[in-house]
């Protein structure tokens, strides 16, 4: 039995998703803007949205199948999707959908559109904490652009307010324009 604590290690199996460092060494990682995104919840609002929620919790399912030694209430199981579960299973759909670009390339990529692509140590130097709760608060209440600036998905000729459009279909969009 591991007697580390499931969420630790579980965060742990998600950073590894998205970076390529040993994370026992948090040297020159974006571990900071990591946990903030694992310890704020993704709040659906618009119809099929919780068709995210639904994916960045299967996340959950695939590390206890590869670590079967540890134990896990159902609670644990049906508590809220991070933002990090969200974005992570997102960028998975991305890679799904295009060809080239790995899941790991499309989570930052995404955090570079809504400006939260920092290192530890620009986190740290740049106060990055209250602007990641608003970037996120935006995300979550859909006060970013309707064009999509501000948000996951920025277009340059936004057809449909993308405040108002779930995630999956501002991500179709983007797509689209970007080919």
């Amino acid at each position: 039995m591991n007697v580390e604590p499931l969420e630790e290690l579980y965060f742990e199996w998600l950073a590894v998703q998205v970076v390529n460092v040993r994370l026992r060494n948090r040297t020159q990682t974006n571990w900071h803007i990591l946990e903030h995104l694992h310890r704020t919840e993704f709040l659906w609002r618009i119809r099929n949205d919780d068709n995210r929620v639904a994916d960045g919790k299967e996340l959950r399912s695939e590390f206890l199948e590869e670590r079967s030694d540890l134990d896990y209430g159902p609670e644990w199981l049906d508590q809220g999707c991070s933002f990090l579960e969200m974005l992570i299973a997102l960028s998975r759909r991305l890679t799904f959908e295009t060809e080239g670009v790995s899941s790991a390339e499309w989570f930052w990529h995404m955090l570079d559109n809504v400006g939260l692509h920092v290192s530890d140590s620009d986190y740290e130097s740049q106060r990055m904490e209250t602007f990641t709760d608003q970037v996120l608060q935006a995300l979550n209440n859909r006060t970013y652009n309707p064009n999509g600036r501000g948000g996951l998905f920025p277009l340059n000729d936004a057809q449909i307010d993308q405040t108002q459009v779930e995630l999956w279909y501002q991500m179709n969009y983007y797509l689209l324009e970007r080919s």
